[in-house]
């Protein structure tokens, strides 16, 4: 680990496969927790490239448990955190929706870090299992278009590193890197991140991570999510090609809504939030999701625009397709606590 922490604390950047060998080496039992802190800090200091931060991604999911080794077709639209709104849990809305409007959504998450409530304690309050199996996952996957990969299950190694995290106390690269790693080889995504300056470079991540097609975003308000509250800045993937782009909610017909509409609480509040907005009920959460989900719809290729993802994202809702898949992950769940 010295010569990649000297090389990175003389601000020289890593290669992709020094980057793969020194994440491998601090997953190493007999690397110390101090050694690992001051590569972070250093990397963190001196600015992660595109290489490093694809680097240790593929070092994370090669020792993630293997969800399904051929899936195409499948999306992810798990945000970063950190963006501090303290709103409610919106990807995990537009997740159902997406899967709704008829693609395969593999939802990463995990529980709160950096919110009140993390997606895992907003759907275990709904009933959703966080025990599923590998095999689990890519049932529910197949036969119901949406499954959540709980980010501690399918990634026993990040353990260790989030005892690190968590005394080292600032926000360093593993802050930044939780929606890439999902074990499943997406095609597609959304990525909501907090910091606007990173959206080309999270592009190039996307796609050397093999992503066909990605769009990744910062809100209004500098959320990790779209806002209904004014400009959002994004940027499209298509097949190696960048594009950058703003949009205002109301170039789509939907209505501008403060950032401040959408603050949630604890798990069983967001849980109601949740459940209101796929069972229709009206107002700035049920837009705020309709604006994401179709903007996830149109990430995945299924729409050609924006405009065309937020109507079927409306549709989903409207139809009661959304709440369908919702309470197929809920009865699925029940099913395998009675097997157990």
């Amino acid at each position: 680990m010295r010569q990649y922490l000297e090389k990175v604390m003389n601000r020289a950047d890593l290669t992709l496969l020094e980057m793969e060998e020194a994440a491998r080496i601090m997953f190493k039992e007999e690397t110390s927790d101090i050694e690992i802190s001051a590569f972070l800090t250093a990397l963190k200091v001196k600015g992660e490239t595109s290489d490093e931060i694809a680097g240790i991604v593929n070092v994370i999911r090669e020792k993630s448990l293997t969800v399904s080794q051929v899936m195409p077709g499948v999306i992810d639209n798990c945000g970063t955190g950190g963006d501090g709104s303290q709103s409610f849990n919106i990807s995990t809305t537009a997740a159902f929706v997406i899967a709704g409007a008829g693609i395969t959504v593999a939802k990463h998450g995990n529980r709160s870090v950096s919110s009140k409530t993390g997606s895992a304690d907003v759907l275990e309050q709904l009933g959703v299992s966080l025990d599923m199996t590998p095999e689990h996952m890519k049932i529910l996957l197949k036969d119901n278009g949406i499954a959540f990969l709980f980010a501690p299950h399918v990634h026993p190694a990040m353990k260790r590193m989030m005892k690190v995290r968590k005394t080292l106390g600032v926000p360093t690269v593993f802050n930044l890197i939780g929606p890439l790693t999902n074990p499943i080889e997406l095609t597609t995504q959304l990525l909501g991140i907090y910091r606007r300056d990173m959206l080309e470079q999270m592009a190039n991540v996307l796609h050397q991570l093999g992503r066909k097609r990605a769009l990744i975003l910062n809100g209004a308000g500098h959320m990790d999510e779209a806002s209904l509250a004014g400009e959002n800045h994004l940027v499209l993937l298509e097949r190696g090609e960048i594009m950058q782009f703003t949009l205002h909610a109301e170039e789509v017909g939907l209505p501008v809504y403060q950032n401040e509409e959408l603050k949630g609480g604890d798990a069983k509040e967001n849980a109601q939030i949740l459940r209101d907005v796929l069972e229709g009920k009206p107002g700035a959460a049920r837009d705020t999701v309709i604006f994401n989900a179709g903007l996830g719809i149109f990430a995945d290729g299924k729409a050609s625009t924006v405009q065309e993802g937020v109507d079927l994202a409306r549709e989903s809702i409207d139809s009661g397709a959304a709440l369908a898949k919702l309470e197929n992950l809920i009865n699925y769940s029940n099913q395998i606590k009675q097997e157990v």
